[in-house]
């Protein structure tokens, strides 16, 4: 089995594929100051909880956006799991040719999930993913990554509106009653949701008349679900497209640890 860890600034994303059906898989907190140790046991105990043994896994493949975790994770690979990560960076093959001015920029998980686009879906495609960040990566019909945007994430526009302001409490992120909200946890939702919403609708039509016409939608991350009900501009809902990639991309380089 290929364990798949895709280390984001929010969360902590495992899974587990046997062969190219994916298994187990698990979300964890982002915690910077947690040490090898303390995450090679909360892998064994995943894994544990699963009935999968260390003898079980033949690799793992990594992608990160948290420079500071990626040595503490690949350690704790290599101390509990006995087995050498792949972490996609430079000088790993991703099948993906990178038209950014500077490729080294782009965040390795972006990298990630265009391979896994091009391999499930083909371009021309725009991909959605509601991390941290709000990131929109425009993929050509060829394939190629060819840059995007980025924007605030939900969860940092509303804690913004908690910490900045003196009146307005902290939300839940649900669609309220209304788009016009009755009371302030109502509105904070509206404007939250609704108004990512109408974000994601007119970024889609810009990328698309850059595009083309037949670009496709697909859209990943935690939140990906929620906004995906109240639009019909996303036509694909892939919350576990990183891992994909990662699972390509290690079969690319053909590791046998």
């Amino acid at each position: 089995m290929l364990l798949t860890i895709d280390i984001g600034n929010t969360n902590v994303t495992l899974g587990l594929y046997d062969g190219e059906k994916l298994g187990p898989r698990w979300r964890l907190a982002t915690v910077h100051e947690r040490m090898p140790d303390e995450y090679g046991l909360q892998i064994l105990g995943l894994l544990a909880n699963s009935d999968i043994r260390i003898s079980d896994l033949h690799g793992v493949c990594i992608a990160s956006v948290v420079p500071p975790l990626t040595g503490r994770v690949m350690e704790a690979c290599r101390i509990y799991l006995k087995k050498e990560p792949l972490v996609v960076d430079a000088g790993v093959k991703t099948g993906v040719r990178i038209r950014y001015e500077d490729p080294r920029a782009v965040g390795a998980d972006r990298i990630v999930d265009c391979a896994a686009v091009q391999h499930f879906y083909g371009g021309p495609a725009c991909v959605v993913d509601f991390g941290t960040a709000t990131t929109f990566d425009a993929i050509s019909r060829e394939g190629e990554y060819l840059g995007g945007a980025i924007a605030p994430g939900i969860s940092i526009a509303a804690e913004a509106l908690f910490v900045r302001t003196a009146k307005l409490p902290r939300v839940d992120l649900q669609r309220p009653p209304s788009v016009i909200g009755r009371n302030t946890t109502h509105a904070m939702q509206s404007g939250l949701l609704f108004g990512y919403v109408s974000l994601v609708e007119g970024m889609v039509t810009r990328f698309r008349q850059e595009l083309g016409s037949d670009m496709q939608v697909i859209a990943t991350g935690g939140l990906a679900e929620i906004v995906a009900q109240e639009t019909k501009v996303i036509q694909i809902i892939a919350p576990w497209l990183t891992l994909d990639g990662l699972r390509l991309i290690w079969e690319m380089n053909l590791q046998k640890n």
